[in-house]
């Protein structure tokens, strides 16, 4: 990653962990706790793609295992994050930009789902039974419906300040194949330049016949 992304994800990630937990945690709301950290993972690998956002998700997840009042093992929501991290950037869109708020909310949603039953599961594979008796389901909907409320006023912001702080670099950049990669891109322009180059030539065909036709 460019220093200016690990400069910008550091900031981002750090100002959401100090609100999740000194604010959010602290909000005593029935169900699961509003994830603004998994929102800033999920913003910046829209952004930044698979690559990066899985980068990010560990260093977020890493940062709240370490962080107090945390009382699960270390590691835990470090792959939790990583993974949502890596899934949200596969979602990447062209050049980073979303062409609808719908389709940034349904990834929030996905990401809010899976990464609550993942973390539950990696928790009974350690031992840590807290999901069980609080109630998974329980859980899932606070946790969809807290992120998903939140979601408006962070990812879309977050997005923003990752094109703005990488300057025309992600706005430049087309997605795989476009270029070279895959050669759909490629492919796409020799369809138009030669549907534009064979007007010429079709039409003279078609007078062809009617020249041939005079004394």
């Amino acid at each position: 990653m460019r220093i200016n992304r690990i400069v910008l994800s550091g900031v981002l990630l750090l100002l959401a962990l100090l609100i999740q937990v000194s604010v959010l945690g602290r909000l005593q709301l029935p169900g699961a706790t509003p994830d603004l950290l998994l929102l800033v993972v999920v913003g910046l690998a829209l952004v930044y793609g698979p690559s990066g956002g899985c980068v990010v998700g560990f260093a977020g997840g890493l940062l709240a295992d370490l962080a107090p009042p945390s009382d699960h093992a270390i590691g835990r929501y470090a792959l939790v994050l990583c993974l949502m991290g890596y899934a949200a950037g596969l979602l990447r869109p062209e050049g980073g930009r979303q062409r609808s708020a719908l389709s940034a909310l349904l990834v929030v949603a996905g990401a809010a789902i899976v990464s609550t039953l993942l973390y539950a599961m990696v928790g009974a594979l350690v031992g840590d039974t807290a999901a069980r008796h609080v109630g998974l389901t329980g859980l899932v909907f606070s946790a969809l419906l807290y992120d998903v409320l939140l979601a408006p006023f962070v990812v879309p912001a977050v997005m923003l300040l990752a094109r703005r702080f990488d300057g025309d670099r992600v706005a430049s950049e087309s997605p795989r194949g476009a270029d070279g990669g895959s050669g759909l891109g490629a492919l796409a322009r020799y369809k138009t330049t030669r549907e534009v180059s064979s007007g010429p030539t079709y039409a003279k065909k078609r007078r062809m016949p009617g020249l041939a036709k005079r004394p």
